[in-house]
């Protein structure tokens, strides 16, 4: 009966993105919002598990991805974990994440690490639109702190706090952000909500200057204006669908709603053998490009009484390709 009625709140939660739009609490504001905000990089996954489950993870990040998803489930973990992870991004541009939770009684610590970097990259302009002979870079870095804490074995919750800075050419934006997140556990149901609210925090004020070719000459600009952050709603939920001794079948769905975009909706699955080898499939909605399925694959081993990981995440773009993922997960 509890299966039951769990898989029922599930079902209406996955239909809730039509009722909502409908009745305007979560309305559609895509073209007015699109472009208010700055330090896009936050809203990259760098997560290979999730990646292959459509980014669909609020809810079921139990791993160093934690640290960016929700915090609150850096205290769903048993041991301890280093986490790296690393994107093949567009263009040649490559993105890194790394994280470590360390836990302790019903807490946990935590610390992350996400960088994006696009190499150098040639100079264009209207009057040399093949290159001006100069090169620039950009840079983007988020370091976190975490604390999480299990209040019961059926509720956690967590806040990140992120020093963000980002540097265009020879301009820069620092700003500090904060990530809530809250986790509960439907009893013994296999049932499972999160949510999360994040990057929240204060504008930041870019400086610096930069220069550009104008038919009267070269114009150096210096002041900017304010940059947001880009705030992200995440509500979600996981549900183990079916378990037997050999395998497992993971469900989850989630509704992101940004400050900046429109809501988007996605949902995964995840297939899993001897709780040690497993294989992904998701799908993402209201996600611009994003016109096939995402897929991927994993495992984990123990070894000399300790714990190896690695996922792979595929996914695709309609106009700029292919993206791939990978992370290695120790547990200590």
């Amino acid at each position: 009966m509890k299966k039951t009625l769990s898989l029922i709140i599930l079902m209406l939660m996955v239909g809730a993105t039509d009722t909502l739009q409908a009745q305007s609490i979560l309305p559609s504001l895509g073209g007015s919002r699109s472009g208010t905000s700055g330090f896009q990089f936050l809203k990259i996954n760098p997560d290979a598990r999730s990646a292959g489950m459509g980014s669909s993870a609020v809810a079921d990040a139990i791993d160093g991805s934690a640290l960016y998803f929700n915090p609150a489930l850096a205290a769903q973990l048993d041991r301890n974990q280093v986490y790296l992870g690393h994107t093949q991004y567009f263009a040649d541009i490559s993105l890194n994440y790394a994280s470590y939770i360390h836990r302790y009684r019903g807490m946990a610590f935590g610390a992350s690490l996400f960088y994006l970097d696009s190499g150098e990259m040639d100079v264009t302009n209207e009057f040399n639109p093949f290159g001006t002979g100069q090169t620039f870079r950009t840079v983007h870095l988020a370091a976190g702190l975490t604390f999480a804490q299990e209040l019961t074995n059926l509720f956690s919750y967590g806040v990140t706090a992120k020093y963000i800075d980002e540097r265009i050419e020879e301009v820069e934006s620092q700003t500090v952000v904060f990530d809530v997140g809250f986790f509960y556990r439907v009893g013994d149901t296999g049932l499972r909500f999160a949510i999360g609210l994040n990057n929240f925090g204060l504008d930041a004020s870019p400086s610096g200057e930069t220069s550009r070719q104008t038919l009267d000459g070269v114009v150096i600009e210096t002041e900017f204006e304010d940059v947001s952050p880009p705030t992200m709603f995440m509500m979600g939920a996981a549900y183990d669908l079916y378990s037997s001794d050999n395998f497992d079948l993971l469900g989850t769905a989630q509704i992101t709603n940004p400050s900046d975009n429109a809501e988007q909706f996605s949902f995964g699955l995840e297939l899993g053998y001897m709780n040690q080898f497993y294989v992904r499939a998701g799908y993402e909605l209201g996600v611009d490009e994003a016109r096939l399925p995402s897929f991927g694959v994993g495992f984990d081993l123990p070894i000399l009484g300790y714990g190896l990981g690695m996922d792979y995440g595929f996914s695709t773009r309609q106009y700029l390709g292919s993206l791939h993922r990978i992370a290695l997960k120790f547990n200590l």
